[in-house]
């Protein structure tokens, strides 16, 4: 059998294209075995290969080498023929494959959840003497409608459209048809359009009739062409959803958090509204110490296991000791009546029964061979978490540096640990038991989902704990000494300091990303769309020393540090050791300490001239400071903590980390004391150094680091992507998320454009997503309440209405504040749950400070919140509600 490819692709001398595939003739996907194609005039590029008769599918790619160098490939999307007919000849006429204008559409959100296709059913092949195989790319097909073909030919239906041809799409959204070109005669003209499945017509396609004229084709031949991209113009296809964590979920069926079964249940709300999404917070497994502090679920210890407490326990089996049945059907009363999270004794509880049931049922699932297959699939990262995990408990501290045994990862003696004939096999394979059942439920949801018409959108935090499982056993890829964080903005006036260790991306880049490719792979077991929290870190990340606790004494990185000389060149004359060391001013420091100043000076501070102080050698860090001030809250304590901190970022550059001849403006200089004492001449030019190094230095060199990470990442799955651009963004971050279509996040109340309060919604991208809030913010009731002065502004010039703003944010204003959002140009308008309770008066809770998540600035918050009513009640008992929400999606276009 002979394979002849064709494609029409423009080339510069010196460049070559390969083809490379899924069979041995096409290298079985070793680049350096690809073959070369032959160039001929046109810009036709063509290859013949012969291949065994039985072959049945072959997947390939094009890419091509210029001066012998692998220069540039095709969109992630291969290429298939399928070789129906044994005893033919295939001649294909290919397109290049480049990134789609819709590139939503291709993602697994809609070709199997929103647009999938339930006809599955297994096609009889006819056979022809001469085929003509027509391939087309139809990703915006509603569920009901089928692409079909018809023209000026009696197979083609005459261009009756009753009699037009409907296409097969075994594939979404790519669909096919095979026509019999015994007696075609060219040329030929056809056309592409929309059917309903009774074959009623809905529309054409857009432009002119297609034309077909082939070669003359040889009895057993087969031509396909392919790659056929169907042409139209509707308007922009949008959803709604809702957006809240796992955890905060609350049913009748919960054990004091919410679990997978709550989820599952939450789907039949959102569907029954007319939602198609709902949005969760990592689910990671975070536990570290079995206490509240294990509640920040971006602190995870793996980035592969979920978290044992979202398994439904009702679904594990039922315990047979009735004692023990009767205690935790108590505990389970108990818990769920309360109206926080209480962690500590709902870890303390679903525990016990996890070892309870365990050791009822952990023998026989352990040897089932389901499970066994689960095991195979993903004992690569299961195995080291297990140890991890056991090893943890064991010496009660997740910091694997302080273990007696094992603090540095061995894999040999990890598979030596893990072995079934180990005495501790049992306490390690629990972790086995727990992680596979909360697969199975997982995808039950997923599963569950899809029948209802809704994904689930995961959220893929931008760090990993210090003491993960990754940071023990895959060192390499962190830099330990090191944290990640957050510049200053709306949510903090210091910065952020998440704690995290940054990533060695040179050390990424040399094995081709696969820690992060493997990490959305795993991913996409569970979600069709996904959240990257802070994709700015993806572009540089705000490195803070090991020594700091707040987010201002750091710098991006990669960056590009001034020298000396361009801060000279700039007009500066620069002082290292007067801008590069902390130190104040004598004269500033009663508006630091007040009545303690004295006492600062004796015991803090050291003179280090006539008009200036430095820190005491002992307190010369946030980390010595924070640990001298443990324990104490009372207000003296307090307002000397916080004075140190301030002088700890007296400065106004940090020397770089690899460089110590070159320097980084310190963020937010303007408001240190060190700046005030600054002539207007060295003013001048730190102004302009500062400006130049945050707003245009960096621009070209970003959207370079952002695009060699992001484009092989995203393109490893079919998930839909949306990332979470907040915060001090380059210019280029736009570019970039608009060149990968990647979906923004767009928030009223934090506007992107400068001098800006509020965002304007009408001028907001259709590749985006719109919420009225995050879990780091406030509700809409509790932004309300916050600045009053603000509020009314808002009341005036964005609600248009007039007089007076309410001190309370009542539910009609509620209403008309997601209505706007609901209709603004985005594609996914996503909702926080607490948002949408707002507009019943019955249904919102009080008081609203109680629905807040998270609190940003205070890096050891509790997150408890929990929903203050059943989702029961939701989908039973709030008819009015929900047929309310149902309206305003109906009415804003996004009930699809």
């Amino acid at each position: 059998m002979k394979i002849t490819f064709n494609i029409n692709y423009q080339t510069s001398w010196g460049q070559t294209l390969y083809v490379v595939g899924s069979i041995p003739e096409l290298g079985s996907w070793n680049v350096s075995m690809a073959k070369p194609m032959s160039y001929n005039h046109g810009d036709i590029w063509t290859l013949e290969i012969d291949v065994e008769p039985q072959t049945q599918i072959i997947e390939y790619r094009y890419f091509f080498i210029s001066n012998n160098i692998r220069f540039y490939e095709e969109w992630q999307r291969n290429h298939q023929i399928k070789l129906s007919q044994s005893d033919h000849n295939y001649i294909v006429y290919d397109s290049w494959f480049s990134r789609p204008k819709q590139l939503a559409f291709y993602s697994s959100a809609f070709t199997k959840s929103f647009f999938a296709r339930e006809d599955k059913t297994e096609r009889k092949t006819k056979k022809y003497n001469k085929t003509v195989q027509i391939k087309v790319l139809a990703p915006r097909v509603e569920k009901h409608q089928k692409v079909a073909i018809v023209g000026n030919h009696k197979s083609l239906g005459n261009w009756d459209v009753k009699k037009s041809l409907i296409l097969n799409c075994d594939q979404s959204p790519e669909w096919e048809i095979e026509l019999d070109a015994t007696d075609f005669s060219y040329p030929i003209e056809y056309k592409l359009l929309i059917c309903n499945d009774d074959f009623s017509f809905v529309y054409w396609e857009t432009g002119n009739n297609r034309r077909m004229h082939l070669p003359f084709l040889r009895k057993n031949e087969t031509i396909i062409i392919s790659d056929i991209t169907f042409r139209e113009e509707l308007a922009p296809w949008k959803c709604a959803g809702t957006v809240i964590p796992v955890f905060s979920l609350r049913s009748k069926n919960s054990f004091g958090i919410g679990d997978l079964g709550d989820l599952k249940k939450l789907v039949d709300w959102v569907s029954q509204t007319g939602q198609k999404i709902i949005q969760i917070l990592p689910i990671n497994d975070t536990t570290m110490t079995h206490t509240w502090l294990d509640s920040y679920p971006y602190n995870a210890i793996s980035i592969y296991a979920l978290h044992p407490l979202y398994l439904d326990i009702s679904k594990l089996g039922k315990i047979k000791k009735p004692e023990s049945v009767k205690k935790f059907e108590t505990r389970q009363k108990e818990l769920n009546a309360l109206e926080t999270l209480d962690y500590e004794q709902v870890d303390q509880y679903k525990w016990e029964f996890f070892r309870e049931i365990f050791q009822q049922e952990g023998e026989k699932v352990l040897q089932s061979k389901a499970y066994i297959g689960f095991f195979d699939k993903n004992e690569e990262w299961l195995v080291p978490y297990a140890a991890y995990s056991y090893l943890r408990d064991k010496n009660k501290t997740s910091d694997f540096n302080s273990w007696k045994k094992h603090s540095t990862y061995d894999k040999q003696a990890i598979k030596k640990l893990c072995d079934p004939k180990n005495a501790d096999y049992k306490d390690i394979a629990i972790y086995y038991y727990i992680q596979y059942n909360l697969y199975l439920q997982l995808k039950e949801v997923k599963d569950y989902a899809h029948k209802c018409g809704v994904i689930l959108k995961g959220d893929i935090p931008i760090g990993i704990s210090k003491t993960s499982v990754e940071a023990w056993t895959e060192p390499k890829y962190f830099n330990m000494n090191t944290q990640a964080g957050a510049p200053p903005d709306d949510f903090s006036a210091t910065g952020q300091n998440w704690g995290f260790p940054t990533y060695n991306w040179d050390e990424m880049e040399e094995d081709g990303f696969s820690w992060w490719k493997k990490r959305f792979q795993n991913m996409a077991n569970f979600f069709d769309a996904y959240r990257i929290d802070h994709i700015l870190g993806f572009f540089r990340i705000w490195e803070i020393p090991e020594c700091s606790v707040q987010g201002l004494y750091a710098h991006f990185t990669p960056s590009l540090p001034f020298s000396i000389q361009e801060i000279k060149n700039a007009g500066m004359f620069f002082n290292k050791q007067r801008f590069t060391t902390p130190h104040i001013n004598e004269k500033f420091l009663s508006e630091l300490f007040g009545e303690y100043t004295n006492e600062v000076m004796s015991v803090y501070l050291t003179r280090s001239s006539s008009h200036h102080f430095s820190l005491n050698p002992n307190y010369n860090t946030q980390i010595k400071i924070k640990d001298h001030f443990v324990g104490k809250t009372d207000e003296k304590s307090s307002t000397i903590r916080e004075g140190l901190y301030t002088i700890t970022n007296e400065v106004l550059f940090i020397a770089d980390s690899k460089d110590e001849h070159k320097f980084h403006p310190r963020i937010s200089a303007s408001n240190t004391y060190i700046y005030k004492e600054l002539n207007h001449q060295d003013k001048n030019a730190f102004d302009y150094l500062y400006w130049d190094y945050f707003y245009r230095r960096h621009n070209s060199f970003w959207k370079e680091q952002a695009c060699k990470r992001l484009t092989p990442l995203i393109s490893c799955t079919d998930m839909l992507v949306c990332g979470e651009d907040l915060g001090m963004i380059p210019e280029s971050v736009p570019e970039v998320m608009d060149l990968l279509q990647i979906l923004s996040l767009e928030i009223e109340r934090m506007p992107k454009r400068p001098n800006m309060e509020f965002a304007h919604l009408w001028e907001i991208p259709y590749r985006s997503v719109c919420t009225t809030s995050t879990h780091d913010m406030s509700t809409i009731r509790g932004w309300w309440k916050e600045d009053p002065e603000k509020t009314q502004r808002y009341y005036n010039q964005v609600l248009q209405r007039w007089g007076e703003a309410p001190k309370e944010c009542i539910p009609e204003i509620c209403e008309q504040i997601l209505m706007n959002h609901l209709q603004a140009p985005a594609m996914l308008t996503i909702i926080p749950l607490q948002d949408w309770l707002s507009i019943d008066d019955k249904l919102r809770r009080n008081p609203c400070e109680a629905e807040r998540i998270n609190v940003p600035a205070n890096s050891r918050h509790y997150w408890g919140y929990r929903m203050h009513l059943d989702i029961e009640q939701l989908i039973t008992e709030s008819s009015d509600f929900s047929g309310r929400v149902k309206k305003m999606i109906e009415i804003s276009g996004r009930s699809v």
